[in-house]
């Protein structure tokens, strides 16, 4: 894939244009895309930046992330606190966010969405209310490894990072998640099966695959 030089600001603004062109798959009234990407690449601040683009543009747009849906720590931690198999399988609440957030989207849906279901933190429910996303609203879901779920996403974008840049910026007590990560690289591999790229190696200089789009 060829990949070209982008600062963020600019990668903001292309992505979102290429949002309000995309077209739901279901018919429905909302477009539901992913941001994906190691905690280390930092995929929320690209899904917020998304989000103020599109809203400048009269665009409704939801940010989510998977973080608000982790599972109790006492499934999370059945195996131990620093198991990589079940940091890829059993972390995220996969049929809470079909439930609460991808499903209510759908064609003929609510469309109420439950920002989050589960604080790490307190290990308690959040009981946050639902967001209503307004007809031809767009949602952005951020995170890790969101692709090998068959979550119904009309666009999806990866942040990748060379083994070595993630290595070198996953923090030193998260440093046993990698093997998760290598395990995505090899079953999923996002840089396939994403709709945009972004090598984000350097965080000054980041670079694309959408210039050909």
């Amino acid at each position: 894939m060829r990949l070209e030089p982008i600062t963020w600001e600019r990668l903001g603004r292309n992505l979102a244009e290429r949002l309000l062109r995309v077209e739901p798959q279901d018919g429905g009234a909302h477009v539901r895309a992913a941001v994906d990407g190691a905690p280390a690449a930092r995929p929320g601040e690209l899904a917020e930046r998304l989000a103020a683009e599109l809203r400048l543009r009269g665009r409704p747009a939801l940010v989510v992330g998977t973080e608000g849906f982790l599972r109790p720590a006492s499934l999370r931690f059945e195996f131990g606190h620093e198991d990589p198999e079940s940091f890829y399988d059993g972390w995220f609440d996969i049929k809470a966010l079909w439930r609460e957030v991808l499903t209510p989207l759908d064609e003929g849906g609510t469309g109420r969405v439950l920002p989050d279901l589960w604080d790490p933190a307190t290990d308690r429910a959040t009981r946050s209310p639902r967001t209503r996303l307004p007809p031809g609203g767009i949602l952005l879901l951020h995170g890790p490894l969101l692709l090998h779920h068959w979550f119904p996403f009309d666009l999806t974008v990866h942040l990748n990072l060379s083994p070595a840049a993630l290595r070198r910026r996953t923090p030193q007590d998260q440093q046993w998640t990698l093997p998760a990560f290598a395990r995505y690289e090899r079953e999923t591999d996002p840089v396939s099966a994403a709709d945009v790229v972004v090598r984000a190696d350097d965080d000054r200089h980041p670079a694309w695959g959408g210039a050909g789009e």
